[in-house]
């Protein structure tokens, strides 16, 4: 087992309260019956319930992968694809640090004939103390894996241990099948006492009048070696947007202006960083649609398959009307799904370039022209925007307002070919803006690692099943889903629960074959070749 699953975690005192409904009738005796030690109290009765990520879901569902979940032995799931529920929870409470370890009932099998893909996991252990998840895994008829350390849980902060922040570990991300999920938020986690349950009286021991303070100090969670998509960034991640980079600050540096830049005018340059959205990243370069992203044009890309710079920015601002409107230099260019032979054509090419960003009053828009398959569609608005402050204020003749809420609206989900549902999070945005031309802007802005331009070359992700020796050894024919599992974000969409609607716009007249033909029917048959292969 990894260091991380060893660490131990402080907890607070008040982590107690967490288990007092499970432990009033052990505190009862504990208190009328001297002699014994009063660390360990019998635990049961508890339920965890947690989705893993919710767009690791959709992609099983989706109708590219037409697969399946199946819970049983004590786990279920909610309605509409939803979270997972794993019962009897069995463990103890240390009455003395005051943290639990619970073992609960139930299996879960993921898989998917298409993609040829089984993935079955149970066993499902939570232990407070060094803040882990484990699980026994089993990958495609292999042999299980016991106790892997699936995700990192927050510690619980308040009197119930529900809606914790989770992050998978590296060997999560083998055994889903793509290295992206390594490091990245998965959903939050829940451990309640089912009601109507009570927990064993321990034996008789002498209660402590008071609760030593854990020593140990707190230790935050393990980098991953890999973030989802493979963009570093910090952990645990935010859900749903693992391209998040470290929010830059305003330069230090004063500006060569002798006098600040006036309330309102032209913008003399600028930057715009937005990874449009970490999943579709790496879905492109993954191993089903084995293909490519390429910047350009004043357009970079972080290293890792990370995010995208837009440069050179020009428009206008206001601060004291708390509004800017800024157009930047740059295009980036996605391609996958190759025809077969020599040259065969892309069932996705999609260009997003001329891209343009405006606030009022902290909402706004995002927009692009956007090119599908040759066919151009100019000043599409693929985001809406939401700032955290509806003011906008300069430092140093510099405006930067960074992780601004970007949520895809309709006409943007037909730009992508309808993977992802209008409302879908899409990466956030961060921009800054120059008021006069000796202005400096902040340094990195998301653009950590700078970037060569090309977003990969369609091996990233498709590794991802065959890194399971050593650690899980859960890898095996996991390469087979490889990156296409962090595509997901909602694949599913409007094309899962009904069929029709068949968008045009990313995937085009490959889209919308594969839709009338059978969800999926062309790019599974090219699936079962790769994987026969």
């Amino acid at each position: 087992m990894p260091a991380t699953a060893t660490r131990a975690r402080r907890r607070p005192v008040m982590f107690a309260a967490a288990v007092a409904t499970a432990t009033v009738m052990a505190a009862a005796a504990l208190a009328t019956a001297p002699g014994a030690a009063a660390a360990s109290v019998p635990l049961t009765g508890y339920e965890l319930s947690w989705g893993i990520k919710e767009s690791y879901r959709t992609y099983v569902t989706g109708p590219y992968t037409k697969g399946t979940f199946t819970a049983s032995d004590g786990a279920s799931q909610a309605d509409g694809n939803g979270v997972f529920t794993f019962t009897d929870g069995q463990g103890t409470y240390d009455s003395t640090n005051h943290t639990l370890h619970l073992a609960f009932k139930g299996t879960l099998v993921s898989e998917s004939p298409v993609h040829g893909f089984k993935r079955v996991m149970s066993d499902f252990q939570y232990d407070s103390a060094t803040g882990i998840l484990t699980a026994d895994l089993t990958a495609d008829g292999g042999p299980t894996q016991r106790d892997v350390p699936f995700a990192e849980v927050a510690a619980p902060t308040g009197s119930d241990m529900s809606g914790l922040a989770t992050t998978l570990t590296t060997e999560a991300g083998t055994f889903l099948g793509g290295s992206n999920y390594a490091g990245a938020a998965g959903d939050p986690l829940s451990v309640v006492k089912k009601p109507g349950t009570t927990s064993p009286s321990p034996s008789p021991s002498e209660p402590e009048t008071t609760s030593p303070e854990p020593t140990s100090p707190p230790t935050s969670s393990a980098s991953p070696s890999e973030s989802e998509t493979g963009n570093p960034s910090t952990s645990p991640k935010p859900s749903d947007s693992a391209s998040q980079s470290a929010e830059p600050t305003a330069s230090t540096s004063p500006s060569a202006s002798t006098a600040p830049a006036p309330s309102k005018g032209d913008i003399a340059d600028g930057r715009l960083t937005w990874g449009v959205k970490d999943s579709f990243r790496g879905y492109v370069v993954g191993p089903v649609a084995k293909g490519r992203i390429t910047a350009s044009g004043g357009a970079s890309q972080a290293s890792g398959n990370g995010a995208f710079t837009f440069a050179d920015a020009t428009g206008v601002y206001d601060t004291e009307a708390g509004t800017l409107s800024a157009a930047f230099k740059g295009s980036v260019n996605f391609k996958g799904h190759q025809g077969e032979g020599e040259g065969g054509g892309y069932g996705l090419d999609l260009t997003l370039d001329n891209v343009r960003a405006g606030l009022d009053g902290g909402s706004g828009k995002l927009t692009a022209d956007v090119t599908s398959l040759g066919e151009k569609s100019p000043n599409v608005v693929l985001a809406d925007l939401k700032a955290g402050s509806t003011k906008l204020s300069a430092k140093n003749d510099v405006i930067t307002v960074n992780d601004v809420t970007a949520t895809l609206t309709e006409a943007g989900a037909k730009a992508f070919g309808g993977f992802y549902d209008k409302g879908t999070a899409l990466d956030p945005v961060n921009l800054s803006v120059a008021l006069t031309k000796d202005a400096e802007l902040p340094s990195g802005n998301g653009t950590s690692g700078g970037g060569s331009g090309t977003g990969g070359t369609g091996t990233s992700g498709g590794t991802g099943g065959t890194g399971g020796t050593g650690g899980t050894g859960t890898g095996g024919t996991g390469s087979t889903t490889g990156g296409i599992g962090s595509t997901t974000g909602g694949i599913g969409g409007s094309m899962a629960a009904t069929g029709s609607d068949v968008p045009v716009g990313a995937l085009g007249a490959a889209a919308a074959a594969t839709v009338a033909v059978g969800a999926g029917v062309l790019y599974a048959l090219r699936r079962r070749r790769d994987t026969q292969a």
